[in-house]
């Protein structure tokens, strides 16, 4: 980057400022904010997805997941590929892509269909949230700057998966289900048109050539791990599981080996010799790992149990993400003051006891129990998503940063593709275990064993009594699923404040303070 007219520097010592940042910062916040919207819209969406494509039970799963484990494959890959040909470039290509697609997923007309244009979805994904975090990394030199303008991200990361819920709901009462899709048309094409005018360009200028054959041994590689544990999860293990596990085994091992041998690697495997760097990597993918499979399934406890219409089902999520916002913002600051391990492992921690809490929850739990415990798990994640992203950052030189951002981002999607295939599977195999009331047909009782949507939707076909019954047998069935992958969330959530504890200690932000 060289110093010009429209830059300035600081008077004690090199630091760049471009004067157009924090505008530059709206951008791509913007891109992340859509991103993170579109991973957990179509919650909400279920029911009414359910009703019109008719999935099947491990079809739905699929529609919920696919998008994460497509971009957590290929993350890496694109990361890597912004380094070289340009951050900017690269995110620009992306969102339009990702607003064309938009209009596929909207229109989708069969399971199988939706399926692979949520797939598609999660190849322009991939492409947006390495750029965003790489090109931070690049406009902001000045480390404090750098953390406020990271916690703004991760607020932002954070919040859109709990404002998600609330545009879905307001668009779910006034049109139909693909309209939660279209919104990412006029946002996209805003990102790109102020994008061309305020984004820096940015990329490695040793980058070396972009070797096919490790991105199809990463993509392989998790996309293989991911889809056995998925299997695995719901339908208990199979030899389909057993070789796509080997398989996926097999390409990562193959991955890291050439990373190693290679002049210019896709992704530098010495960065994991970095402790913080392994360590923030590491309570990524846990901590979103206990998360996203509770979220998915929360809004549909809220509707189909409860009783919420969608908008006040996303409403009710909104505490999530004002927690996030506060304490994203505030990460940095407190990280420096006390240390990075105290507030990454507070912040899970405090996730861990507030997942706990909904152990206890019943179809007449009061809000109050829910917002605050919302809350708390928005906070919580706030502050340790924000500090572990500006640690994987703060590791390494910022040509990497493409890279790096990469291997965040990759920890985040992995965590919330296995969140919801390993807790959905919780929830789902205690689900279909529920027993049916005497008399309801075959054929009904098993459409309402494929999911909560579909027994609602059958039990309107039988007579009152009856249907009531289904209903509310299916109703405490889907409750103590909820109720034990919150269990699991958060025994998952507490073990990994713990290790962030001893793994962490001793990394610092720059200029902070060490513990």
């Amino acid at each position: 980057m060289t110093t010009s007219t429209a830059q300035r520097t600081s008077g004690t010592d090199n630091t760049v400022y471009r004067p157009g940042r924090w505008l530059a910062l709206a951008v791509l916040v913007l891109a992340v904010l859509l991103v993170a919207v579109d991973a957990t819209v179509l919650g909400l969406a279920t029911p009414f997805l359910s009703e019109d494509l008719e999935p099947s039970g491990n079809q739905l799963l699929w529609i919920g997941d696919v998008y994460s484990f497509v971009i957590a494959g290929l993350l890496v890959s694109m990361g890597s590929l912004g380094d070289r040909i340009g951050r900017k470039k690269l995110l620009l290509t992306g969102a339009t892509a990702f607003g064309a697609i938009s209009v596929l997923n909207a229109y989708a007309t069969t399971p199988e269909m939706m399926i692979f244009a949520r797939a598609l979805l999660g190849v322009a994904g991939a492409t947006l949230m390495p750029a965003t975090l790489a090109l931070i990394r690049n406009i902001f030199h000045d480390p404090r700057e750098r953390s406020i303008a990271i916690g703004i991200w991760g607020a932002m990361a954070s919040a859109g998966a709990a404002v998600g819920p609330v545009v879905g709901g307001f668009l779910l009462e006034h049109f139909w289900w693909g309209s939660v899709f279209l919104i990412n048309l006029p946002v996209m094409a805003v990102l790109v048109l102020v994008g061309i005018k305020l984004l820096p360009e940015s990329r490695n200028p040793v980058a070396g050539p972009w070797d096919l054959i490790s991105v199809a041994l990463s993509l392989i590689g998790i996309v293989g791990v991911v889809y056995a544990i998925k299997e695995a999860a719901s339908e208990g293990p199979t030899w389909g599981a057993a070789a796509a596990l080997l398989i996926g085994a097999v390409a990562l091992h193959g991955f890291v080996r050439r990373q190693l041998s290679l002049p210019a690697p896709l992704l530098d495997m010495r960065l994991f010799r970095h402790r913080g760097f392994s360590a923030a990597v590491l309570a990524d993918l846990l901590t979103i790992l206990g998360l996203s499979g509770l979220v998915f399934f929360l809004s549909q406890f809220l509707q189909l149990v409860q009783g919420r219409q969608p908008l006040e089902a996303g409403l009710a999520e909104l505490p999530a993400a004002i927690g996030a916002v506060v304490t994203g913002l505030l990460a940095g600051r407190f990280a420096r003051r006390f240390s990075v391990r105290s507030v990454v492992a507070g912040g899970l921690g405090a996730v861990g006891l507030a997942l706990a809490v909904l152990t206890v929850i019943g179809q007449s739990t009061g809000y109050p129990v829910l917002g605050a415990a919302l809350l708390v798990v928005g906070a919580g994640a706030g502050f340790s998503f924000t500090v572990t992203a500006d640690v994987i950052l703060s590791a390494v030189p910022k040509e990497q940063a493409g890279a790096a951002s990469a291997v965040s981002e990759t920890a985040y999607e992995l965590g919330a593709a296995l969140g919801i295939a390993l807790l959905g599977s919780i929830v789902t195999g205690v689900y279909r275990g529920f027993t049916v009331p005497a008399g309801v047909p075959s054929d009904a009782a098993s459409a309402a064993h494929e999911s909560l949507g579909g027994a609602v939707e059958t039990a309107a076909s039988l007579p009152h009594e009856q249907g009531a019954a289904l209903v509310g047998a299916a109703q405490d069935a889907f409750v103590e699923g909820l109720r034990l992958a919150s269990g699991v969330g958060a025994a998952v959530l507490v073990a990994t404040a713990v290790a962030a504890w001893f793994l962490l200690r001793g990394q610092k932000l720059s200029d902070g303070v060490e513990h």
